[in-house]
């Protein structure tokens, strides 16, 4: 899909929290949604942009074409969230930016991944090593395995530091303190010297935030940051990023299955199915206005507390095999609303407003001609 460019700056100023985000229905999720926001700012700089990404692994079973044609770009300050099902390509696509495609098996068969105008896919791994944890940094899905059980939290902590900006042991030391009060843990100096198993999920989470952050990267991407946390935790860590963004001006990408987290924080959506992004848009339009069908199949299948009587509306079939990906359109098996040509060609990208694309026959005014509504 083609992305579309903001036209000029945003300013978003949300007084509160989307009524999409029903899956935060606690105490403190109610107090922070009468919560007032600082303004936030969203530069037109680009920090990202992603062309015609392609990557693939080899199996024994053939080559899985695991990314199909992505292209997004992300802007200084913004929170950009890809949404999708298990298996979509969203996990690939943020380790292909990060430069963690495992070689040989996986590649990255064509497209390019500008950062502040570098070129990552045609770095060698020497030059992806000094943007890794520094420029981009990633907060993984488990905070369990991504924190070493035989090393205290302070030796986590101080590694990037003094790997990468080569300080001393005590500036170190004190940065992490600061990064751990930053991230809401009591007692930082203490806690420097305990290890992983003595916390509990909210506080390993918060480390590896701290972790991710400690060396002012520009750019964060979180993968999954919340799957693991209870609905109380999960509150607390989307006011932590939206805390931190505003204090730095960190551009954010999420990777997430949980509309409830996207309708917090978002900026924009990118709605990924089989390895590419079928639509994507500013979070408004994706949530009240969307325009692929795989779009308002996830909206459906979300529970709401306001429809007492309602039954869940899941999506029939299963996703296409990508070792073998279709021509077409990747959701026609899926779709109630599918035509001969969906099965056929991949469908155009069409420009719904200045941010709104989506890629799906039904906007082709000749589809519009025989009045298909969904």
């Amino acid at each position: 899909m083609n992305e579309h460019p903001l036209a000029n700056s945003k300013e978003l100023n949300s007084g509160k929290v989307d009524e999409v985000a029903i899956t935060l229905q606690t105490d403190d999720s109610v107090k922070i949604k009468n919560k007032v926001r600082e303004k936030k700012i969203i530069s037109a700089e680009k920090m990202l942009q992603v062309d015609n990404l392609h990557v693939s692994f080899r199996t024994y079973g053939g080559e899985v074409e695991a990314v199909r044609g992505v292209n997004f770009d992300l802007y200084k300050g913004e929170t950009l969230a890809i949404v999708g099902e298990s298996g979509c390509g969203k996990s690939v696509t943020s380790n292909a930016i990060m430069g963690l495609i495992p070689e040989p098996a996986g590649m990255i068969k064509n497209g390019s991944i500008f950062f502040k105008g570098k070129e990552l896919t045609k770095m060698s791994k020497a030059q992806i090593r000094k943007i890794q944890g520094v420029d981009i940094s990633m907060i993984f899905q488990d905070p369990m395995t991504a924190l070493n059980p035989t090393l205290t939290i302070g030796e986590q902590l101080t590694e990037g530091l003094r790997t990468h900006k080569e300080i001393g042991k005590q500036e170190a030391k004190r940065k992490a303190i600061e990064m751990l009060s930053l991230v809401g843990i009591p007692n930082p100096e203490e806690r420097l010297k305990q290890f992983p198993h003595q916390f509990s999920g909210g506080m390993r989470q918060r480390i590896v935030i701290a972790i991710a952050l400690i060396c002012d990267p520009e750019l964060l991407i979180a993968d999954e940051p919340t799957t693991a946390l209870d609905v109380t935790i999960q509150a607390q860590i989307l006011e932590l990023f939206e805390e931190i963004q505003r204090k730095t001006d960190i551009s954010i990408i999420l990777i997430t299955h949980d509309l409830g987290v996207v309708a917090k924080i978002a900026d924009r959506i990118a709605v990924m199915y089989a390895g590419k992004i079928v639509e994507i848009g500013d979070k408004r339009e994706i949530f009240y206005t969307p325009e692929h069908p795989y779009t308002k199949g996830l909206l459906n299948s979300v529970p709401r507390l306001d429809l007492v009587d309602e039954e869940l509306q899941p999506i029939d079939g299963t996703p296409p095999d990508l070792f073998s990906p279709p021509t077409g359109c990747p959701f026609t098996a899926r779709c109630q609303y599918a035509m001969e040509v969906c099965d056929h060609v991949y469908p155009f990208t069409t420009k719904v407003s200045e941010t709104h694309a989506v890629d799906c026959w039904l906007q082709d005014e000749r589809a519009k001609v025989l009045q298909v509504k969904i």
